[in-house]
């Protein structure tokens, strides 16, 4: 029987209250950002206007320094340098791949460390972003995994690695220009599948989001915006309904006694729970396939049985299946499944009739590949045997 019980946040999850001082605007939505600056002095007849004044200079073309939104007084700029600032997280230290991508170790309130990934396209480029700070969902085959959860990103600091990604990448349009003016753009697409389960973050993920979507601003389509989930089904249809981005699913397993040990969530609400929800999806369409993310194990999850029951599984749902070479890491209990199964295994997906690409690794030598990340600050050094062990092995 699935658990049906509410989800309920840890304490240890709750953001920290940061140090009294001027309030940081990124990460505000546009309701809330007109409501703090009435509170602060700015006449309500014009609050909308500097709202929208004040939103293209922070997201449009990435100025921080009040001092150069010429388009404000002079006496305004000041009054918001006095109880304003616009900050982003830290960079501590950029990695930079032999195939171009890049990780980043960025530093936010607290203290605290989380990765950021960019990877470079022939006409495109992919952020893949962090929700939390460590994960709670200890997946078996993930090094995020290993590392304890210290707490939620707020929604400033979730799109504040999207302002730092472009910022490190030169893309911020001249003011007065459009985003679309340069062309095509390198940072084009956001995927949440950096550290942690953004379904358990979701008011701020849906807030950030809905930022980098907003038009008069980053102006990222929400068809470029992948949000990764584990499984947390009770969040899956707000998803559609309060973000309306695209939807990929860590499904890694065919049957509930592998799954449960890969992706423990699924003791809370198992395959079959789950992909009720997703025939359910309000989304869900032939143009808006639900990603399927399945790791390759050697010997754990990769024959061809295995193929052909996620076939069976998934019967309905309008997919593709990426099959993900496993990514190995120090202390990791599994292995890659081998190039010749992982074809065998794509090939009875793709005559099934679903897409079923693999991924190429990126940035595997900078720890910067999928299931990688753990920020260096926050690692529990965990022993293979200790690993193995809560992985039911």
């Amino acid at each position: 029987m699935t658990n049906t019980a509410p989800i309920t946040q840890d304490v240890l999850t709750i953001p920290r209250k940061l140090p009294d001082g001027p309030m940081n605007l990124v990460g505000l939505t546009r309701a809330r950002l007109r409501e703090v600056l009435i509170e602060n002095g700015t006449p309500e007849k014009q609050a909308k206007m500097r709202v929208n004044q004040i939103w293209q200079w922070i997201y449009q073309w990435g100025v921080r320094d009040f001092a150069e939104m010429t388009n404000l007084s002079k006496a305004y700029r000041a009054e918001l340098a006095e109880k304003f600032v616009v900050e982003i997280p830290e960079v501590v230290s950029r990695q930079i791949s032999t195939d171009g991508t890049r990780k980043y170790l960025v530093r936010i309130a607290g203290g605290h460390e989380v990765e950021v990934v960019y990877i470079p396209e022939t006409d495109r480029g992919t952020l893949c972003i962090s929700s939390q700070v460590g994960c709670t969902l200890t997946c078996s085959f993930c090094h995020t995994g290993t590392q304890k959860l210290v707490r939620n990103l707020t929604a400033g600091e979730i799109i504040g690695q999207v302002m730092m990604a472009r910022d490190d990448l030169d893309e911020w349009p001249e003011p007065g220009q459009s985003t679309a003016d340069n062309g095509p753009r390198r940072l084009s697409n956001i995927v949440l599948m950096g550290m942690g389960e953004p379904l358990y973050n979701f008011d701020n993920v849906r807030d950030a989001m809905n930022i980098a979507m907003d038009g008069e601003g980053i102006s990222l389509s929400r068809r470029r915006i992948t949000l990764s989930t584990s499984g947390v089904v009770p969040e899956i249809a707000k998803t559609a309904d309060e973000i309306g981005c695209m939807l990929a699913v860590s499904f890694h397993a065919t049957t509930d006694e592998v799954r449960d040990k890969l992706v423990p969530i699924n003791k809370r609400w198992n395959i079959a729970a789950l992909l009720d929800a997703l025939r359910a999806y309000p989304k869900l369409s032939n143009s808006e396939r639900i990603t399927f993310e399945y790791v390759m194990l050697k010997d754990v999850n990769d024959s061809d049985e295995d193929a052909r029951q996620l076939v069976q599984l998934i019967k309905g749902i309008p997919a593709k299946i990426n099959l993900i070479p496993f990514n190995e890491w120090p202390g990791s209990p599994y292995e890659r499944s081998t190039k010749d199964r992982i074809k065998k295994f794509s090939d009875i997906v793709y005559n099934a009739g679903y897409a079923s690409p693999v991924r190429t690794p990126r940035g595997e030598d900078i720890m910067a590949a999928c299931g990688q990340l753990k920020s260096a600050t926050e690692r529990a050094r965990k022993s293979r045997k200790a690993i193995e062990a809560e992985a039911g092995l």
